[in-house]
């Protein structure tokens, strides 16, 4: 391995590339959210599935995982790290930026972290987005039908797969 493979330590990033990996959980909750456009409760659902996974990171294998992690939530938190119920308002927009995001985080990840660090993190943000995506039934009425994950949130999970070069389709 050369120097530049062997870099293992959050130090090693840069400010902005540490901002970059710190915020990417809440935005992709904000992306997969902003997947498919649901009513305010299913919003809401998906959200607080996205804080729970999030959480899921300060019990990880990965030091690099349990760093992020532990900026988002800490144990004095009594509530989830950002509202439940957000989305984009400009949806296109806002998912193509987090796709991008996620884009430099993996470029990032390559060439900073050690291999079982950058697999770790893009799991759990693929992770991330899995449980947003499936904690609401889309489509249907009254709660009743629908699908567990929609067209358009399968679509958003396989284009985070690609953006971090996953070659596991997560799309259901």
């Amino acid at each position: 391995m050369t120097s530049q493979t062997q870099h293992r330590d959050v130090t090693d990033f840069t400010p902005h590339e540490w901002q970059l990996l710190v915020e990417l959980p809440e935005r992709v909750v904000i992306a997969a959210t902003s997947a498919e456009a649901d009513g305010m409760r299913r919003t809401i659902d998906e959200g607080l599935a996205g804080d729970r996974a999030i959480e899921t990171g300060r019990h990880s294998d990965s030091p690099l995982v349990r760093r992020v992690a532990a900026e988002l939530w800490t144990d004095d938190d009594t509530e989830a790290p950002r509202p439940a119920a957000v989305e984009f308002n400009d949806r296109a927009r806002g998912v193509a930026d987090v796709l991008a995001a996620c884009r430099r985080a993996a470029d990032v990840l390559a060439a900073k972290a050690a291999p079982a660090d950058a697999a770790a993190y893009r799991d759990w943000i693929g992770a991330i987005a899995d449980r947003v995506c499936a904690a609401a039934r889309s489509g249907g009425f009254l709660g009743i039908g629908g699908e567990a994950v929609s067209a358009a949130e399968r679509r958003f999970l396989a284009e985070l797969a690609a953006a971090f070069g996953d070659p596991f389709d997560r799309a259901r």
